[in-house]
């Protein structure tokens, strides 16, 4: 993900031990986990647990309860009789808003004979995070014809964990962590870290257990035929010893009204495709579910497990990917980056005054900067992309209030890209890590091989990224509009002008007529890094580059080097450190994929962002739960065969997970223009699996409608099924 450095899977005869001292912060793959996983995540707080409600019973998995970067519980193990039940069936609701698992006995034996026979218990484990505290029920039912008796123990320990540690980071020292009972019900983990912190977990046990210990409670049961029984657990990370977690059943209901309040007033659709409308009620349960409650306004983490924190690039690129259906979140990415945005100059936080986070940590490495997480500033595009974003935002809400907000902070930003981030002044935006502990590449493909020259030789010194001047482009463009609204000319027309200097110039320095292709990079040395790379397709995105040249681009995009018929690849098949089971040198991204369409779209392109639209919807019926992962391999597409995963992606992920609606909006052509106060869909074209797409509560400003778009052939039709407030809506046939 466009985050810190992760697993890269390498066809090359190093090793993994030598690749780890190269590439800071990275995620071993150790092997397959043996039971699949699942993941709740409440504001700060996320689960990962297996298919049998358990976490730390089955090797192969990043488990856990985890608050703030730090593991509140490293092992929840539930075992009847010792030996642990047979699954049934997990479940996570529609919603996220719980996980159930439904469990059974298998043949219990004592002194060699069969005292309880195999599937005469059903155990159902319902699990959801509220508040900071996960909470368990297990409900019991014998469904034999004679009286059960058995013992049920929950088995329990914790390490406090740092993120960083759970990920494969070692570290010489750790802080003092114990156990101890709390009276009859209740067992407190306690951690004194290096960084001087308390952090402890409270575990609650209702009814009290038969027997507990610090490290386990055991039940004793006797149901008679079919009779019920249930237990109830809560664990609660870092409250007051006399705290005591909520009803379950009262919670429950809560967590799930709040859930339902915090999705309303986006716009709800529905296609004559049962398939695609489960992959957005997956995708729209997923945001939701990712989106934390933060002071500044409403903010989606990145992704589950690695990245379930504030993510400048990601949140931003999730928010462009949502502005039509819920410009709030918008609102709320700008708002708490605003707030974050770097004032000093801190190398090893690679912080320089107006430059936007990338991300930031919550665990005692971070605190005690064994990692440079806590405010990190190293990624060279968030900073373009928050302008971008703004004025993006101001355009589709007309919301002159929160510009003047964020005009203090845009401006900021504008002075680090045209100053810091452009030491050599030659109009390129470029990036060098401060600090040997950042990261070495700094755009959205940011591991340490990522950017490389056609003879695969790693890019050195300071390195501009070809879509990151992209970036700057729209962003400048939609600044100086942002400036017209402010009434601030002078600053409008000179941003006017350096986004058409910037234009000129990039076509002069990235164009490689040989290839038919803009560079992926200039190095140091100003070389072009000629490599065939979607970043090229970004561009189209962003607007910037000739049409002849982006319509070369987007064809070649289509072609099979690049597009493999489920998305298109990173980098082309051919080039020299191309590895369909990489993490950026090969692999599908769907949200790569997702602003590749949105430039097809705005060059007239349809028929290549249908391709594309098919084919990410394709993969997503092959998917778990019909979720689009973070990425995927590149293999190219087969016959009756289904994508290959990439092993240690991200799902939920947030810009994977917008994906399918940016997808629809590229497809759609759907504009905003509150001036007028029209919805427009310019050249409207829908792929052939949609017949039909209903748009519910399309919102403009305090006005409202719902559409129906129906598909004939490769036109459509546009029906106004219901109009609150003043609005118009029409289809524009021209490019």
């Amino acid at each position: 993900m466009a985050a810190e450095v992760v697993t890269q899977v390498v066809a090359t005869s190093r090793t993994s031990e030598s690749l780890v001292a190269e590439q800071p912060f990275y995620i071993p793959m150790t092997g397959p986990a043996a039971r699949p996983r699942r993941s709740l995540k409440h504001d700060d707080t996320f689960i990962v647990l297996d298919s049998h409600g358990d976490i730390g019973a089955s090797a192969g998995g990043p488990d856990g309860l985890f608050n703030a970067d730090t593991r509140y519980l490293a092992r929840l193990e539930l075992v009847l009789d010792d030996v642990q039940p047979l699954l049934l069936g997990s479940n996570l609701r529609d919603d996220n808003s719980a996980l159930t698992v439904d469990l059974t006995n298998p043949d219990v034996v004592r002194h060699g004979r069969i005292v309880l026979p195999k599937d005469m218990l059903h155990i159902v484990r319902t699990i959801f995070l509220w508040r900071g505290t996960a909470y368990q029920r297990i409900g019991l039912q014998n469904h034999g014809d004679r009286p059960a008796n058995f013992e049920l123990t929950l088995l329990f320990d914790n390490d406090f964990a740092d993120l960083f540690e759970v990920r494969g980071e070692k570290r010489v020292r750790r802080g003092v962590g114990l156990g101890k009972l709390q009276g009859p019900s209740d067992v407190i983990f306690e951690y004194k870290g290096l960084d001087h912190a308390s952090r402890c977990t409270a575990l609650h046990f209702d009814p009290r257990p038969t027997r507990l210990s610090v490290n386990s409670a055991t039940y004793h049961f006797e149901l008679g035929p079919q009779q019920t029984s249930s237990l109830f657990f809560a664990a609660s990370c870092n409250k007051a010893a006399s705290f005591r977690p909520a009803r379950f059943f009262p919670a429950l209901l809560a967590h799930r009204r709040e859930m339902r309040c915090s999705a309303g007033n986006a716009t709800s659709i529905e296609t004559s495709n049962n398939i695609f409308n489960e992959v957005l009620c997956q995708a729209m349960a997923d945001l939701n579910m990712l989106t934390t409650e933060t002071p500044q306004g409403r903010y989606p983490y990145a992704g589950i497990p690695w990245y379930s924190t504030t993510f400048g690039r990601d949140g931003i690129i999730t928010a462009l990917q949502t502005l039509w259906i819920d410009p709030r979140l918008a609102r709320g990415v700008l708002r708490r980056l605003a707030h974050y945005q770097a004032h000093t100059t801190d190398p090893l936080a690679d912080a320089e005054p107006g430059k936007i986070l990338h991300e930031m940590r919550g665990g005692e490495m971070a605190a005690l900067r064994e990692v440079p997480f806590a405010q990190y500033y190293g990624s060279v595009d968030a900073t373009p992309l928050f302008v971008l974003l703004a004025g993006l935002y101001v355009e589709r809400t007309g919301d002159d209030e929160t510009l003047v907000e964020l005009w203090p902070a845009i401006e900021a930003a504008l002075r680090w890209i045209d100053k810091a981030a452009d030491p050599d002044g030659d109009g390129f935006v470029e990036y060098l890590r401060a600090s040997e502990q950042g990261l070495a590449n700094q755009g959205w493909k940011d591991s340490y091989d990522a950017i490389f020259h056609a003879d695969g030789k790693l890019a050195e010194g300071h390195i501009a990224l070809a879509e990151v001047q992209g970036y700057v482009f729209a962003a400048k463009r939609l600044a100086a509009r942002c400036a017209l609204r402010l009434g601030r000319r002078d600053v409008a027309q000179k941003l006017e002008f350096d986004a058409m200097r910037l234009a000129e110039r990039f076509e002069e320095a990235f164009w490689c007529e040989d290839l038919g292709m803009y560079a992926l990079a200039l190095d140091g040395d100003k070389r072009r890094c000629k490599v065939r790379s979607s970043n090229a397709g970004q561009l189209l995105f962003s607007g910037m580059v000739r049409e002849d040249r982006a319509r070369k681009v987007a064809a070649d995009l289509m072609r099979p080097h690049f597009f493999t018929g489920w998305g298109i690849r990173t980098i082309a098949l051919g080039e020299a450190r191309y590895n369909p089971m990489s993490y950026h040198n090969g692999s599908i991204w769907p949200h790569d994929n997702a602003l590749i369409a949105l430039g097809l779209a705005r060059y007239g392109l349809k028929h290549s962002v249908e391709q594309v639209f098919k084919g990410l919807f394709d993969a997503a019926t092959y998917m778990d739960l019909r979720r689009l992962p973070e990425l995927f391999c590149g293999f190219r597409r087969e016959k009756s065969r289904g994508p290959t995963l990439y092993p240690v992606a991200c799902a939920p992920q947030a810009w994977a997970s917008a994906t399918p609606f940016t997808l629809l909006e590229a497809a759609l052509g759907i504009e905003f223009d509150v001036g007028r106060n029209e919805i427009r869909l310019r050249n409207p074209r829908l792929p052939f699996f949609l017949n039909e797409v209903i748009l519910r509560d399309l919102r403009l400003g305090p006005s409202s409608v719902d559409l129906r778009i129906r598909r004939h052939g490769d036109d459509v039709s546009m029906e106004v099924l219901s109009r609150r407030g003043q609005i118009q809506v029409s289809i524009v046939l021209a490019h």
